[in-house]
């Protein structure tokens, strides 16, 4: 029995190395990423072998085969060509405070979880107008319809409201996988189930647009917009065309709200 006992006692030890080898390979594969200016660029050498998608595709954007043949319908409340910018704020503002996010990106979601308030706060105050932008290179990157779902979901979300679309935006980052290769946003009832957290978000249109693409041809403009712009990765902020840095360098949380508006404050000086 005693012999019996020490053989099962290495053969778990053994099953242990490998979980643990299995375990620092995934991690290892996860640092594989390349962060530009605190961004992820979608680039993940290590687990999906492409190299610099974001940064050097030549071509920049792969066209989605379910947008073919459907009608290009720009949302409304929409603006610049093909109403590729979704705006907030009072279109008055002296400022603008540009915001290049995707979907599926970790980076993104911890600076709107962390600040999103905020900008709305400043925003409503005045302070600037936000133009918000939109990459779907992590659908090419990582495989999957989550970036390309999602947005057309903030399409139709748009189209309801710029205070719908926000509050949208906000949910589904606050419902963000921790791991930005889960595709979590490609299930269509899974972006319904979270408009639900939106008063009054789910209505016919909204639900009919979301279950049928309605607005993929413009996701598709949307996400090439982000390829002909040179912009390298997400999350992306500019305030008056200076680069502001909102990512902590700590995982993915945004720097602290009095952070924020310090840095606001002192580039508008």
């Amino acid at each position: 029995m005693a012999g019996t006992n020490k053989k099962d006692q290495r053969r778990e030890a053994r099953e242990r190395l490998r979980a643990e080898r299995a375990a620092a390979a995934r991690k290892a594969r996860l640092r594989g990423r390349l962060l530009v200016g605190g961004s992820l660029a979608a680039v993940l050498a290590l687990a999906v072998g492409i190299g610099a998608y974001a940064a050097n595709r030549s071509d920049g954007h792969d066209p989605d085969p379910e947008a073919a043949g459907k009608p290009f319908v720009r949302p409304a409340h929409t603006s610049g060509p093909d109403g590729v910018v979704v705006p907030y704020g009072k279109a008055d503002a002296e400022h603008v405070l540009t915001v290049w996010l995707d979907p599926r990106c970790p980076y993104c979601a911890g600076v709107e979880n962390g600040l999103g308030a905020t900008f709305k706060e400043q925003a409503d105050a005045g302070t600037y107008r936000i133009e918000y932008r939109f990459a779907t290179f992590l659908d090419g990157a990582l495989g999957g319809k989550g970036s390309k779902r999602a947005l057309n979901a903030l399409g139709a979300a748009v189209n309801e409201s710029p205070e719908k679309f926000l509050a949208y935006l906000r949910v589904l980052y606050a419902n963000h996988p921790q791991n930005e290769s889960e595709d979590t946003f490609g299930s269509t009832a899974t972006l319904l189930e979270l408009a639900d957290q939106v008063p009054g978000l789910r209505t016919p249109a909204f639900n009919k647009a979301v279950k049928e693409l309605t607005y993929l041809p413009w996701v598709e403009k949307t996400g090439k917009a982000f390829y002909d712009s040179g912009e390298k990765g997400t999350p992306a902020l500019y305030l008056d065309g200076k680069k502001l840095q909102a990512n902590s360098g700590e995982g993915i949380s945004s720097i602290p709200v009095p952070q924020w508006k310090k840095l606001v404050t002192d580039t508008l000086k």
